[in-house]
């Protein structure tokens, strides 16, 4: 598919404006930048301030750089303010953005796919060490993310991740984010088509693309292959899912508008079947009809899920046909449910060519660039050099001979990065929280650290899948809402009337197996202190009171609210 002009009034035909003032769609004649984000996209592409990077404020330091860089096109190339230290919850809402704003940075590495060799992840891990005070969370897209980052150190950065091919391009900002894929594409047994080479051709058409970076809000990609549905297709703007078409063999069925945030919605399927060589012409298609028909007047409606939900699949899936592809595309089935609750590749899995691959399990995402460079040595003393991330902030080594499995399980073991984990540390994540994030009102990580401990320590039994997620704020970064505990940060009232963390509760939603978002019990808020005697009471309730073989999820839905509470 030919890439469109990058003059976005060159992208689609002329049309009469109408007397409305409309919602910012050009496709539609409303070029006029309606706030302040599209006005500093307008006057200045974001994929140009990595010159001015490079060049003025790695010199001159964090003084000289331009407002509309430092909180808004420096997102192009990965880099977010982080919090200054020392700035509690209740004032998250309350300071302007200079005064939550710290020296330093937050830096994302977009992993595509989640594909890492050992050799990158080594040089992931030696920056880290150098430059991030230690930093490298594995988040719930495939990425690493750095703390404490000095601007001073940026082109350094990016020198030493693209010498590996990495790359910080496009990690933020309004543009196509990292394209999440299956952790085991191409090795896996039960595997029903590699996308591999469809995400390669979308990353090689998009990225670093003019035409593609400047999209009314982020846009998130899922591709995956695999029958256990396990990059959380439902809640990307567009996913690629792999099927088997009755007649024309394995393709991927197509969904778009899924997201999370203050406004859920689950992605609707389109009822296309596209074989994988098509795959990047949809994939642009989609990308384009979100950037020419996107909502850009409010930002809060921005993303591509109100327009699908204001348009449906039926005249999305037409304008895609007839605008874009200038074809019809092949009907074709929906996705199987998955057999499984747990997606996450966790333990010890025979591939496709005999050889192993073995999950396991950091604490909700958190760990250091000296523990990834142990990974990296010891995958590669176990004879593999691939390595890979995961949608559940978790990690895998792949192409480990089977007399050596046991040796790498014990040696990760060693490294507190258990292959074997209880429920609670295999099914808990968390976001940054209010340790580095400005948009946060809780902390996070430790307390999710905390968390797993205690619940080991209270139910050493208790071996359901159970996921429980803990957000820093109501922007659902860890997917609370699709959680069988989802648990939203916001200041409440303890016992004695004065204001400390806690959480608002979420439960009972799930992805893949009935996909839903559970359900909240009016007014049930936990403090922080209270969390650990809240989660192993419910839990308890849900083992005495499940029939056979009953997740969860379908019990919180048919649970009393006292029994919730």
């Amino acid at each position: 598919m030919a890439a469109t002009p990058q003059n976005p009034a060159a992208s689609a035909p002329r049309r009469k404006v109408s007397r409305h003032r409309g919602e910012g769609q050009w496709a539609v004649g409303h070029f006029t930048p309606l706030n302040g984000n599209e006005q500093f996209k307008k006057d200045d592409d974001g994929l140009n301030v990595r010159t001015r990077i490079e060049t003025i404020y790695s010199k001159r330091g964090f003084d000289s750089i331009d407002p509309n860089d430092l909180r808004g096109r420096m997102r192009w190339w990965g880099l977010y303010t982080q919090r200054k230290p020392g700035i509690d919850g209740g004032k998250t809402a309350i300071l302007e953005p200079e005064e939550l704003d710290d020296e330093y940075f937050m830096l994302r590495v977009r992993i595509d796919g989640g594909a890492l060799t050992t050799a990158q992840l080594r040089v992931i891990g030696e920056i880290s060490q150098e430059f991030a005070r230690g930093t490298a969370d594995i988040t719930d897209r495939q990425n690493v993310q750095y703390h404490w980052i000095r601007i001073e150190d940026v082109p350094e950065i990016w020198e030493r991740l693209e010498g590996v091919g990495l790359s910080t391009v496009t990690a933020c900002g309004d543009t196509p984010r990292v394209m999440i894929g299956s952790p085991v594409a191409g090795i896996a047994e039960d595997e029903i088509i590699d996308a591999t080479p469809a995400l390669e051709e979308m990353k090689r058409r998009v990225l670093n693309n003019k035409a593609y970076s400047n999209l009314p809000r982020k846009f998130k990609t899922a591709i995956s292959g695999s029958p256990l549905l396990d990059v959380v297709h439902e809640i990307n703007d567009v996913a690629f899912v792999g099927v088997r078409h009755p007649e024309h063999g394995p393709g991927f069925d197509v969904w778009v508008g899924g997201g999370l945030s203050t406004n859920p919605k689950l992605g609707v399927r389109l009822g296309a079947w596209v074989p994988i060589d098509e795959v990047p012409d949809v994939y642009e298609g989609v990308i384009s009809i979100f950037r020419d028909y996107g909502y850009r007047r409010l930002r809060n409606r921005a993303r591509l899920k109100f327009l699908v939900a204001d348009w449906g699949a039926e005249k999305f899936r037409r304008v895609l046909e007839e605008e874009y592809l200038k074809r019809e595309l092949v009907d074709g089935p929906a996705p199987e449910q998955p057999v499984q609750q747990w997606r996450d590749h966790i333990g010890v899995h025979r591939q496709k060519d005999g050889r192993f691959y073995v999950g396991f399990a950091p604490r909700v995402g958190r760990v250091d660039g000296a523990t990834l460079t142990k990974i990296a040595d010891l995958a590669e003393a176990h004879g593999s050099s691939r390595v890979r991330t995961t949608v559940e902030q978790k990690m895998i080594v792949l192409d480990v001979e089977q007399d050596r499995v046991d040796s790498l399980v014990e040696g990760l073991e060693a490294l507190d990065l258990t292959a074997r984990p209880s429920s609670f540390r295999r099914g808990t994540m968390a976001c940054t929280g209010i340790e580095f994030c400005k948009l946060a009102i809780v902390e996070t990580k430790q307390r999710g650290s905390q968390l797993i401990d205690e619940l080991e320590r209270r139910l050493p039994d208790f071996d359901e899948p159970i996921t429980i997620n803990l957000n820093g704020c109501p922007n659902a970064c860890a997917r609370i809402q699709v959680a069988d505990i989802g648990l939203k940060g916001q200041l409440v009232l303890d016992d004695r009337g004065e204001q400390v963390e806690g959480y608002q509760v979420h439960l009972g939603g799930a992805l893949g197996l009935e996909a839903g978002f559970g359900r909240k019990v009016r007014g049930l808020k936990v403090t922080a202190e209270q969390l650990p005697d809240y989660i192993e009471r419910v839990l308890k309730r849900f083992q005495a009171e499940r029939e056979d073989g009953e997740r969860f999820a379908t019990w919180a839905a048919r649970a009393s609210e006292e029994a919730l509470s």
